[in-house]
Formats: C-alpha cells, structure tokens, sequence
C-alpha cells in the first residue's frame, strides 16, 4: 500500500451514547469544568466557539442542536491516507444522512442525527466498511 493510500474497508465502530453540538459566540469562555465524557470537542474560529459533548450536558447561553448518534474510525489513522472523510460521507449524502464530522490527531469521528443511525450503518456496510 502506498504512502497515502487509506484501506478500502475502514473499521467503523458506534459510540456509546447521545450527543449535542452548541454553538456559543466567538469570544464565549470555555465551559468550566470542561465536560467530560466518550466525546468532548471544544473548536473556536472567528465566527464561533463549537462545543460537543454528550447530550444533557449543560452549557449555558448556548443554541444546541441535541439528538446526535456517533460513529469512529478505528483508528490511528495516518495524515497521509487520503479520502477518509469523503468515503463515509459521501456514502451517507447518498442515502440522505446528515452529517456533523470532527477529526481528531488520531481519527474521525462521525455524528448522525439518531433518528437515522441504523440508515447510516447500513449506508456505511453499502460502502464496503465494516460497521459494528
């Protein structure tokens, strides 16, 4: 296998659990203490401080979106394996499954609304991934 070439079959596995992204302005502090859980995401820009956590978890002046699932890449994956992303989700896009993905040093984690978690595993199993 090449430097950048990714497996053909990723190994996909479901996180325990539900999630909520919120959405605070961009110069909103970090909650404190910061949540802890299976999945906990802090991302700023300019624009906006992103925060995922699982879902119940109070963050306070926030607009959330609850009622998240989540898949992971097995993972570690290397930074020169290409087209992760783009498989999973465009073999979610096809079976109309929304998607929120974050990536990590180590993986991909990716988020689907819950009422659509077993649509996505099967879209993933269509795709050639091994979902579990």
């Amino acid at each position: 296998m090449s430097e950048t070439a990714r497996p053909s079959r990723l190994a996909i596995r479901r996180v325990d659990g539900r999630f909520a992204v919120h959405r605070l302005p961009p110069d909103a502090a970090f909650p404190t203490p910061l949540p802890t859980g299976t999945l906990v995401s802090v991302t700023r820009t300019p624009e906006e401080l992103s925060i995922v956590v699982p879902e119940g978890t109070p963050v306070p002046g926030s607009r959330v979106e609850a009622g998240w699932s989540c898949y992971r890449v097995v993972g570690p994956l290397a930074f020169t394996w290409t087209g992760i992303v783009a498989s999973l989700s465009t073999a979610l896009a096809n079976a109309d499954v929304p998607v929120f993905v974050l990536s990590t040093f180590d993986t991909d984690w990716i988020l689907v609304p819950d009422d659509r978690v077993d649509d996505a595993a099967r879209a993933l199993r269509a795709s050639g991934h091994d979902v579990d």
